[in-house]
């Protein structure tokens, strides 16, 4: 009878949770799809305030009425621009000033001096924001609407922009999709069952909902910046840490019930054994990414919170709703592989994890040794990582519109032209100013804004406009304004009118933006990643209560960290044909792999401990490697798939981090957490806990048979 009130109870207790989960996922799950609304994509407003490129954008304000992000539509005729072509294009500008969102005067096309081109420049209204882009396609619309053999394209910051907008567009769609059928086609090879699968998916959809409702509203209150990046490493980071977390639960939770009669005993049993280390886990990956606000960058610092709110959803989720669902599921969740109460020694479930385990202890310090060597040696394609700045050629995976044009601008124009870079001096020392600029390598031209907000006046002696005794003055670059070499020119540029006595110049635009991201990037690597490392060793100190431990498991990281990166920049180069990779791409990728490596080993070595104190070391080794191997391969595959889900957008910057994740996840899955530290656990034995009490504990017999 009591048995009966018991499973009565707990019951009422799961149906209740579940209940209360369904109305907040009621009420979260619309908020899912409307995080486009609130995400931003200018780049430029991710910059640190003390940039010089950001006092420019400052200093700009002032010399407009409205900030306008410039479309440059470009015309190119290989065999000679025609007369058609010359009516064309005025034509054309007229119906573009007539577009709304555009505001000021269009320019009148602009001929290339080999005769081949004409360019007409069109300044959209920044306050359009993400309408930008609908505005970039009533212009392509309206210009590849009759051309006649004409090439045109739109291009420019503002057509960049849309392509960026456009591409960011699918991660509310294809890229949620993607990443749902992955794991879903992963929970049911690993279960081979048609139920088991729904209560994993289930709950990481509910901790996606609840993540997004928060990361809206504060998104919504400007509280945190939002851009698609952030966005669409939310939506495969909560679902492929999310299943993670379930499958640790529920391979606890069948564990249990082969020890336990009532599922409500084994689900408390497996609750305290497996809650310890997915928080563990949990607040690893959190204050990780919390390390990004950190940065000097805005974009970084918005990446940070929003994962981490993410992570602390599926925590959330993962430890409250997903075990109120397996307990109304009961046994029958499992079918057609249901476990039944047989008091199995767990170590004899897992045939192939019991073998891994035997030949570890067999062959220990080779099997580490092999492995630290095979490792080291994959960090020598280290030497083919080239960190830059891609240029807007490179950043897509496709050619898109304003690749295209930004290629005719760079054929028949200065390559600099429609994005120059903006000085602004003191009055006085104008133009001494403009001179130094004009002498500086790179530098096509320099021309100061006059009284009525146009560049290059026809009259000479036009007075420039003056404000708050400043002049601003465009300098247009002889190379791309996304190349190494505009860059270069820009530094230089900075190094000549910084050094004119009295000037107070500043340099801003397109590629200074570039050029004080780039080292912001710098920066923040040599700042978060020490403190990172730091933070993960408290965790682990306190988690394993050991101080030995955590710095041999940190090292085990950073060296498949190191592994990753060299085997991806040969992939990179060899098989995706990529030019390089981002400024942000080490740190992004170094905080991920990191973060969510040390989860298979914290996975791994909490349950070692745990054996440990029962059986002694060597056993706990054995042991927690043979009940948690197939579940830890398991939760990596589903997260390496995961983010390979990434690879659905045409942005070469998440298409990067998409394979650096998967891949260094599954080194950690396979090599790290399977060989590398069981084989060096178990060569080193109890000292691993140093200085905790069970480093000196004796050997218990057990462990004795089991090192034979």
């Amino acid at each position: 009878m009591a048995g009966r009130r018991g499973r009565g109870t707990a019951t009422l207790i799961a149906v209740a949770v579940v209940l209360g989960w369904l109305v907040i996922g009621g009420v979260a799950g619309p908020y899912s799809g409307k995080l486009g609304e609130v995400a931003t994509n200018d780049n430029a407003s991710f910059l640190p305030t003390d940039a010089e490129a950001t006092r420019a954008q400052e200093l700009a304000a002032g010399f407009v009425e409205r900030q306008v992000t410039p479309a440059l539509v470009v015309y190119e005729r290989t065999a000679g621009i025609t007369d058609t072509d010359r009516r064309r294009a005025p034509a054309h500008a007229a119906r573009f000033a007539g577009v709304p969102g555009v505001i000021g005067p269009v320019s009148p096309p602009v001929p290339s001096q080999d005769g081949q081109a004409l360019q007409v420049v069109v300044p959209i209204d920044d306050a359009e924001g993400e309408q930008i882009g609908q505005v970039v396609d009533e212009l392509r619309a309206i210009a590849g609407a009759d051309r006649d053999g004409l090439t045109v394209d739109v291009a420019g910051p503002a057509g960049l922009l849309a392509d960026l907008i456009e591409v960011f567009g699918a991660i509310d769609g294809p890229l949620l999709l993607v990443t749902l059928v992955v794991v879903l086609v992963i929970l049911l090879v690993v279960y081979r069952s048609p139920v088991l699968w729904i209560f994993p998916l289930l709950a990481a959809g509910m901790s996606y909902a609840l993540a997004s409702v928060f990361i809206y509203h504060l998104a919504e209150q400007d509280v945190i910046k939002l851009n698609g990046q952030a966005q669409g490493i939310l939506t495969v980071l909560v679902f492929g840490a999310g299943t993670d977390y379930a499958l640790l639960l529920i391979a606890r939770y069948r564990e249990e019930l082969h020890r336990h009669e009532r599922p409500w005993d084994a689900m408390k049993t497996a609750w305290r054994g497996a809650a310890p280390a997915i928080i563990a886990s949990g607040a690893t990956v959190i204050v990780s990414l919390l390390c990004l606000l950190l940065s000097s960058l805005n974009s970084n610092r918005a990446l940070g919170p929003v994962s981490a709110v993410g992570i602390a959803a599926t925590l959330l989720v993962m430890l409250t709703f997903l075990p109120a669902l397996l307990l109304l599921g009961g046994r029958w969740a499992f079918w057609p592989r249901r476990p039944e109460l047989d008091r199995a020694d767990p170590r004899t479930e897992h045939g192939i994890w019991s073998r891994v385990a035997g030949f570890v202890a067999r062959r220990a310090r080779p099997v580490w040794v092999v492995t630290a060597v095979a490792l080291a040696a994959l960090t020598l394609g280290l030497t083919q990582l080239g960190a830059t700045t891609l240029g807007q050629s490179d950043l897509f995976t496709e050619r898109t519109e304003s690749v295209a044009g930004q290629e005719v601008l760079a054929r028949h124009y200065p390559a600099g032209t429609g994005s120059p870079a903006t000085i602004f001096a003191n009055q006085q020392t104008a133009q001494q100013v403009a001179q130094v600029a004009q002498g500086v390598p790179g530098v096509a031209a320099v021309r100061p804004v006059t009284a009525g907000g146009q560049t290059g006046p026809p009259d000479p002696n036009a007075p420039p406009k003056v404000v708050d005794g400043r002049v601003q003055m465009e300098a247009t670059l002889a190379d791309p304004p996304d190349s190494d070499g505009a860059e270069q020119a820009i530094r230089d540029l900075r190094r000549a009118v910084h050094e004119v006595p009295g000037s107070d110049s500043v340099v801003g635009g397109f590629t200074a933006i570039n050029v004080d991201t780039a080292a912001a990037s710098t920066r923040d690597r040599n700042v978060i990643i020490p403190v990172v490392l730091v933070v993960i060793a408290v965790i682990l100190a306190l988690l394993l209560r050991a101080l030995l431990a955590p710095v041999l498991l940190i090292a085990t990281v950073v060296l498949s960290f190191l592994a990753t990166l060299g085997l991806c920049a040969l992939i990179f180069k060899y098989v995706f044909d990529f030019p390089g990779v981002d400024q942000s791409f080490p740190l992004f990728a170094f905080v991920f792999l990191v973060a969510l490596g040390i989860d298979y080993n914290i996975f791994l070595m909490s349950r070692v401990r745990e054996e440990s104190v029962r059986r002694g070391t060597r056993a706990g080794v054995l042991t927690g490697l043979a009940v948690t191997g197939g579940v830890i391969t398991s939760a990596g595959v589903v997260l390496a798939a995961t983010f390979s889900a990434l690879a659905v957008l045409p942005l070469v910057v998440l298409v990067e981090l998409g394979v650096a994740v998967a891949v260094g996840v599954l080194l950690d899955t396979i090599v790290v957490r399977s060989l590398l530290v069981p084989a060096l656990s178990y060569d080193i034995g109890p000292k691993i806990w140093w200085p905790s009490r069970l480093a000196r504990t004796a050997r218990t017999p057990t462990e004795v048979g089991d090192a034979r």
